[in-house]
């Protein structure tokens, strides 16, 4: 039986919420402080000529369904969480590559023609990987507009800082960013540093946990899958 654990979730909003939601049907305890803050970003939405958008997170999904009325074009999805988020906005040809940016080049590749049209990559300001590039040596058309921006926090949360020294067992990070943006924030408080020696890292990528590796933890830990079931099952052994 996998025991209760206390869990800080790091995610930007809405995904945070989600999380928390699924924790607590585990059975488990979960403070949200997202360390990230998703702003828009005006971006042209006009979309004639391509064959099919590509989204490399929800957030991508949310700010393109804000900015056009455009469900039927093809939407490649990263991920499972990117392709919930694309069916429920409406998104009525969904499909999903269930890895990284490297999977999902490949999918798409695999998929469709470079001479059926072009690709659009709709993207947030900061960039994991280079799709469009990947995409063009290819043979591919593909073009980047940027959606979003994901602003970092500036300063700790009172009620994390106040749970870290005894009420948190895991921190939980879903992106290389998120995490960095949590360890500049801890880092201005010594004794919220000296706090992770008991607090358990869960990530969701090698790449999360590279940044994770910075400060000194209990564990860090990384999920078999870029997917947020594989993280959630970490909780059973951390």
């Amino acid at each position: 039986m996998t025991s209760l654990r206390r869990v800080l979730v790091t995610r930007a909003e809405p995904g945070a919420s989600e999380t928390a939601a699924r924790l607590r049907a585990l059975g488990h305890e979960a403070i949200v402080a997202p360390m990230l803050v998703i702003e828009p970003v005006a971006a042209d939405a006009d979309i004639a000529g391509f064959q099919a958008l590509l989204f490399t997170s929800a957030n991508g999904v949310q700010a393109f369904a804000r900015a056009s009325s455009s469900r039927s074009i093809a939407a490649f999805c990263v991920g499972d969480a990117t392709g919930e988020a694309a069916t429920a906005n409406g998104f009525t040809n969904v499909r999903i590559a269930g890895g990284d940016v490297r999977a999902l080049a490949a999918f798409v590749s695999q998929s469709l023609r470079p001479d059926a049209g072009a690709l659009l990559h709709v993207a947030g300001a900061d960039l994991a990987g280079d799709l469009v590039g990947a995409l063009t040596a290819d043979g591919f058309t593909a073009e980047r507009r940027i959606f979003y921006r994901a602003a970092p926090v500036r300063q700790l949360p009172m009620q994390v800082r106040n749970a870290l020294p005894s009420d948190i067992d895991v921190v939980m990070f879903h992106s290389a960013r998120g995490c960095a943006a949590f360890l500049d924030v801890v880092r201005k408080d010594a004794p919220a540093v000296q706090c992770l020696q008991r607090i358990a890292a869960l990530c969701l990528s090698a790449a999360v946990a590279d940044v994770a590796r910075s400060c000194a933890w209990r564990t860090i830990v990384v999920a078999q899958e870029p997917r947020e079931d594989a993280l959630l099952r970490l909780l059973v052994e951390n």
